[in-house]
């Protein structure tokens, strides 16, 4: 009984493929479900423009800017994706433009404090309160 083989392979991948999906496919978010939700509120965009529904079809070349929680993602679309695979198979999937995060400048020495030295002088917290912007 030798056929061809039903299961969908890595070659089976689709040219387009539906935006939930395929942040499923790529592990952006856990389910498919979330991946729904994300569009749907608004924290999804497709080379620009704002995705109006989880069905919205995406291609490789498409550029999909992503606010999640704690940081903004930017994937170029390489490929769609025939299964939700281990890590390594759904990276084969987008290119990360996401630039590296900025680190924080240096505070001056009277912003610093080591760690368990107490409170701070009246000094320190005015010294604190300038440099942040804080009044």
């Amino acid at each position: 009984m030798s056929g061809p083989d039903p299961r969908p392979g890595p070659a089976a991948a689709p040219v387009r493929q539906r935006l939930d999906k395929w942040l499923w496919f790529a592990r952006v978010v856990k389910t498919r479900t979330l991946a729904a939700k994300l569009v749907a509120e608004g924290h999804v965009r497709v080379n620009g423009q704002r995705a109006e529904a989880p069905a919205k079809q995406v291609s490789p070349a498409d550029v999909l800017t992503i606010a999640l929680e704690r940081r903004i993602l930017i994937l170029k679309v390489v490929s769609g994706g025939a299964r939700r695979g281990p890590y390594e198979e759904a990276r084969l999937l987008y290119e990360d433009l996401t630039p590296p995060p900025d680190a924080r400048p240096e505070p001056d020495e009277h912003a610093r404090r080591e760690p368990g030295a107490g409170r701070p002088s009246k000094k320190e917290r005015r010294d604190h309160d300038r440099y942040f912007g804080e009044d």
